[in-house]
């Protein structure tokens, strides 16, 4: 009784800690603000090191807010514009994307200007080295534009003249998706050689509201050599402390690529497949703000200057990724530019094998039958048809320790003042009649990577990201909108605002309903204490799972349902099957 006791404090204390820290991690922590530019920012060079220029100063404030000349982009998925200041893609939004479900709700933003309070931009330029006789271009200066717009198959190019006659040129060219191609040339223009060092830049100058999660990687991440690099803000800024070039991570290597994702959304940039390249990732702290809402870069510098002889001309090619992480327009970067491992940039997680392979077959059948809720349905059944062999062994298995259960609790009642003995005739007593009580936890135990990988499916890939479902469901990457303590909208209060585990919406309370019908087909346990404990088990499912995207709990209320109708179909069968052999039995004759 005393184990029971504890037994049930336990899992009364663990559902009280989880309560307590939802309400406390959701309405007393402090959560993180909007940054904002307005003051001057601390620059963020690059190490001055043997074969490595250094990377240019941000520049002013002032100067960085000051008007400049644009060039306009308009692609079919891209639009926005380029600063001639300092030559930064600095303004660019997704056409295809809104921020909410809401059909004239904004578009997404993903570059924006300095001096915004969520600056975001891509920048190119030159260093020169040591005791160089010319002059390369600033952050702040004013580039010349050959036209006025940006589009597919009409390219701009940006040029600059140092006074010794060396003319700097920035060739932009993009596609109908989301891939710049970048080609930074020098005309030497003078009587000497010239030799300088092409570099190009990412810069976030601020922490995003959701800084990422044990599911979900944000931050700098790159491939280089085959081997993927991702660090996180929070390790960016470690790494970066008390160094004075803020470098978080630094390697050199040919090809490879490197940015900063999202959840959804990527920038990147990607050399040639035979140029080798210095890369970094870098964190400086900003004067007045915090010292863990500063300034995150990523940038790439060419491992070895271009040599320009006088007369003539060289240039190095870069390719900018700035859209959305669809998996089959990365493939299809990736085959076409030769860029290793590019759907690493989603983080399929440390389950690559099963959550991509998972993701390939729902996205399937979203587009087969026009609806990714229908797609996880009939995913669901599917997976039930390949799982079926081992859930009817499973099932059989719990049949038959309904079967047994009455002579175990005689066994129990026989010895009741003897544990050992009695958990030894108990299994006597399972041998003697085939009876295996683990086998009904296998199932279970494969649910357990199943629904992580699936949650994972459902939480970073984009093509779920505000799919609809039916009625009420507008989005299966969002939690189920409705709510059971305020009426669904009749009551004019929304009880979440309170505590987030109020917030219960028909979908998760169909999926109670169904683990519930469930748990009714299954021998209770023999434990008065453990039978109580499991009566209480779809209630907490039912809180727990409310919270969690629509989709994951349109899988499990699926999967529950199918659960029951197996169950009853296996238990109608074994019952029948129970009742021929004891028939068979009392037929024959008698050894008296």
């Amino acid at each position: 009784m005393d184990n029971n006791k504890r037994m049930i404090l336990a899992v009364a204390l663990s559902l009280a800690i989880f309560l307590i820290f939802n309400l406390l991690a959701n309405h007393f922590l402090p959560k993180p603000k909007p940054s904002s530019l307005a003051h001057t920012t601390t620059p963020m060079s690059a190490p001055a090191a043997p074969g490595v220029a250094p990377l240019p100063q941000t520049g002013s404030a002032r100067a960085q807010n000051s008007p400049a000349p644009r060039v306009t982009i308009t692609a079919p998925d891209v639009q926005g514009s380029i600063s001639l200041r300092g030559a930064k893609i600095d303004d660019l939004v997704l056409t295809r994307y809104h921020t909410t479900v809401a059909p004239h709700s904004p578009l997404v933003t993903l570059l924006s200007r300095p001096g915004h309070a969520h600056s975001y931009f891509v920048q190119f330029g030159w260093d020169a080295p040591p005791n160089a006789n010319f002059t390369v271009p600033s952050a702040n200066t004013i580039w010349t534009a050959s036209t006025g717009a940006l589009t597919p198959g009409h390219d701009v190019t940006l040029s600059w003249t140092d006074p010794q006659n060396i003319t700097f040129k920035i060739i932009l060219g993009i596609d109908q998706r989301y891939m710049f191609t970048v080609h930074q040339a020098i005309s030497n223009g003078s009587s000497s050689p010239v030799t300088a060092y092409p570099w190009s830049r990412i810069r976030r100058d601020y922490l995003p509201k959701v800084p990422g999660s044990l599911i979900m990687h944000k931050g700098p991440l790159g491939v280089f050599k085959g081997t993927l690099h991702p660090l996180n803000y929070v390790n960016s800024r470690s790494n970066a402390k008390n160094k004075p070039d803020g470098q978080a991570f630094s390697t050199t290597a040919p090809g490879g690529w490197a940015g900063i994702t999202g959840k959804y959304w990527l920038t990147a940039l990607i050399p040639a497949p035979d140029e080798t390249v210095t890369t970094a990732y870098r964190y400086r702290t900003v004067a007045g703000r915090k010292a863990d809402d500063g300034a995150y870069q990523v940038d790439m510098v060419r491992s070895t200057p271009l040599s320009v002889a006088p007369g003539a001309s060289a240039s190095m090619v870069l390719h900018v990724f700035t859209g959305a992480k669809v998996l089959s327009i990365l493939n299809a970067y990736g085959a076409q530019y030769h860029i290793p491992s590019f759907d690493k940039a989603i983080d399929f997680g440390i389950l690559y094998l099963l959550t991509k392979p998972m993701f390939l077959a729902l996205n399937t059948l979203g587009r087969i039958f026009g609806n990714f809720g229908v797609g996880i349905i009939v995913f669901t059944i599917c997976l039930k048809l390949v799982l079926f062999p081992l859930v009817r062994t499973s099932f059989l298995s719990m049949a038959k320790m309904r079967d047994v259960a009455p002579k175990v609790a005689a066994v129990r009642e026989r010895i009741k003042d003897d544990v050992a003995r009695q958990q030894k005739e108990i299994m006597a007593l399972y041998k003697l009649e085939g009876v295996n009580p683990a086998a009904g936890c296998l199932p279970m135990l494969l649910q357990v990577p199943i629904f992580f990988a699936l949650y994972k499916v459902i939480f970073i890939t984009i093509e779920m990201r505000q799919a609809p479902f039916y009625l009420w469901i507008h989005d299966l990457s969002a939690r189920d909108p409705t709510n059971i303590f305020n009426l669904f909208g009749l009551l004019p209060f929304h009880p979440s605002a309170l505590l987030p585990l109020l917030h219960v919406g028909v979908l998760p309370i169909l999926m109670g309903l169904a683990q519930y019908g469930s748990q009714r087909l299954n021998p209770p346990p023999a434990d008065p204490a453990q039978a109580r404990i499991m009566k209480m088990m779809p209630i907490i499912y039912t809180i727990m799972l409310a919270s969690f995207p629509a989709g994951l709990v349109l899988y499990y209320t699926t999967n529950n349902f199918l659960t029951m109708v197996q169950q009853w179909i296996i238990m109608k069968l074994h019952n029948a099957h129970r009742l021929r052999v004891s028939a068979a039995a009392e037929k024959l004759p008698s050894k008296g």
